[in-house]
């Protein structure tokens, strides 16, 4: 897993579906954009030290928001080094008032830490890397506390879950409301201004034609809006595929036990399936099995997902 000198110092390392992508500044103070999740810090410690910062020399942690699979490395981290935690205002709230519910965490029944933020960060804010300086753009949607950071000059995006360059972010309407779709709409429509050379995402690699980009997720969300049934198949099948990146190899005979445990996918599963649980689960794992996205492996389920 090799790391990308997007700018002078600042190192771009992509991880998988179940760790955000981190962003490395090795310079003087160093800086560390999302930190993975709680189960691999070992691993993140690890890739941020080959760019040659050990985590007890990290000055700030800039969170683009409070999911469990962009902050699980911030207690670890700011415990041994002391750093300051920055995130949107709104995920500061969350952190402050040990809110597990609004992060999604005891929704989806994920395993996270709540740390000390000591920074709040604000639509318009400029946010200093190194030399570097970074536009915080708010982009709630996803998440209520989301945020995407812009380099002017050098026109990099740093997109977050905000922006995919296939694909999109789950949305959960049950925590970010009734109208988490419009918001993601409003958000899309505040990236579409930029000047933009490379976008960096969350999840998955590098890409260069923002406009596309925009245009694909612009169209998922007139599909759901069109067809809620989509967004909650859609739905439950991140559920599935997260929980065994968490918690795999998985065996079989308790896996769907183990889901209707989880607030997220009853829920979902109530509102847009009409509470039709083992139906469901069995057309999506079968779909899935199809698909070779999941592998039946001696009684246990794994995914082919990059974890």
């Amino acid at each position: 897993m090799s790391a990308l000198e997007i700018m002078d110092e600042l190192y771009f390392i992509e991880r998988g579906y179940l760790n955000a992508n981190h962003f490395v500044y090795c310079g003087a103070e160093p800086v560390l954009i999302d930190t993975g999740y709680i189960s691999d810090v070992a691993e993140t410690r690890n890739l941020i030290a080959g760019v040659g910062v050990h985590p007890a020399d990290v000055r700030l942690i800039i969170n683009t928001h409070s999911h469990c699979d962009h902050i699980g490395g911030n207690r670890s981290i700011q415990t041994e080094s002391g750093c300051d935690i920055a995130l949107h205002k709104v995920g500061k709230y969350f952190s402050d008032r040990r809110d597990d519910w609004s992060t999604w965490w005891r929704y989806l029944n994920q395993e996270a830490a709540f740390f000390d933020s000591t920074v709040a960060l604000e639509e318009g804010d400029t946010i200093v890397v190194g030399p570097h300086e970074f536009q915080v753009i708010h982009t709630p949607g996803h998440a209520s506390d989301g945020i995407v950071l812009y380099q002017a000059q050098a026109k990099i995006l740093i997109s977050s879950d905000a922006l995919w360059e296939s694909g999109i972010s789950m949305i959960t309407v049950r925590v970010e409301g009734s109208r988490a779709l419009f918001m993601v709409q409003e958000s899309l429509d505040k990236l579409k201004s930029l000047e933009v050379r490379v976008v960096y995402p969350g999840h998955g690699p590098p890409f260069t034609d923002l406009k596309a980009a925009i245009a694909r997720s612009e169209q998922r969300i007139d599909t759901y809006l069109q067809d809620p049934g989509r967004l909650g198949t859609d739905t439950l099948k991140k559920i599935m595929i997260y929980t065994l990146l968490m918690r795999q190899p998985f065996q079989e005979n308790q896996f769907f036990t183990h889901l209707m445990q989880i607030v997220g996918f009853t829920e979902t599963v109530d509102y847009y399936c009409g509470g039709r649980y083992q139906a469901q689960y069995d057309a999506l794992l079968h779909e899935f099995l199809d698909r070779g996205i999941i592998k039946q492996e001696q009684g246990n389920l794994v995914t082919t997902i990059k974890p």
